[in-house]
């Protein structure tokens, strides 16, 4: 029987590959028969997250999202080893909750140049001739619930995961010749470290307020990865530009 999610003889770039759902993302990719291209900022870590995909090749590389001139030189590496990919997954970035008043640039440049600069950049890298799939594929940019809707101390975050709704759009209809499909997936709180350091999670009171507003509860690192693994198939060869909500019915309310 066809399987329409098989992933078998593609090279997926993954980036915050070395935790949370850039982890989960890798071994889902592998289970589902992917070569894979893991960048994190830790090589420990990333060697930690190989040690748990299947047995399919792995490359991985160290490297700061806000480095660009190295992303250059990584991405060649991976295709050099790997081969030209056909899937992308950016999974790397920060997040931080501020009120207005101690908004200062710095701070949201920062957040910008990881969460949106620093993923463009590779991504353009990666549609270069030499590096993606004469056969086309899929990218995919994890944005975030906060992209869609608003909340306290939160605008910074927003801005840039809106900023990524917006530019899938925009991407997925230069690429669209080529066959490269562009999506975004937007989750909700899902327990992740980077979630279990957030300012709710230090109140029982505030993680109880967030969980009442996602009416399936909270979601896994898996419900992020499988969505993403739907993206990256054939099953959804005439999916793109889109931002795929997957967040426990947080947006329906």
């Amino acid at each position: 029987m066809n399987n329409p999610f098989n992933l078998a003889g593609r090279t997926v770039l993954i980036t915050g590959a070395s935790s949370g759902i850039g982890r989960q993302c890798a071994i889902s990719c592998s289970e589902q028969g992917a070569g894979l291209i893991l960048l994190g900022r830790r090589e420990d870590a990333l060697q930690e997250t190989a040690a748990q995909c299947g047995a399919g090749p792995v490359f991985t590389a160290s490297v700061d999202m806000q480095n660009y001139a190295e992303l250059a030189g990584v991405v060649k590496e991976g295709v050099d080893a790997l081969g030209r990919v056909s899937g992308v997954i950016h999974c790397a970035g920060i997040s931080t909750t501020l009120p207005l008043r101690a908004f200062r640039p710095a701070r949201l440049e920062e957040m910008l140049r990881v969460n949106v600069v620093g993923a463009l950049e590779l991504t353009r890298l990666l549609c270069k001739p030499a590096h993606f799939s004469k056969e086309g594929g899929s990218i995919i940019f994890l944005s975030s619930v906060m992209g869609v809707v608003g909340e306290k101390g939160k605008f910074m975050y927003s801005a840039s995961k809106g900023a990524l709704v917006a530019t899938v759009k925009s991407l997925a209809l230069e690429l669209a010749p080529r066959q490269v499909r562009v999506n975004c997936i937007s989750p909700g709180v899902v327990s992740t470290p980077m979630s279990q350091e957030a300012v709710y999670s230090q109140s029982d009171d505030q993680l109880a307020a967030i969980v009442a507003r996602h009416p399936l509860g909270l979601g896994t690192v898996s419900d992020i990865a499988h969505s993403c693994i739907f993206l990256l198939s054939d099953a959804a060869r005439w999916v793109t530009g889109t931002n795929l909500c997957v967040d426990g019915g947080y947006t329906a309310q």
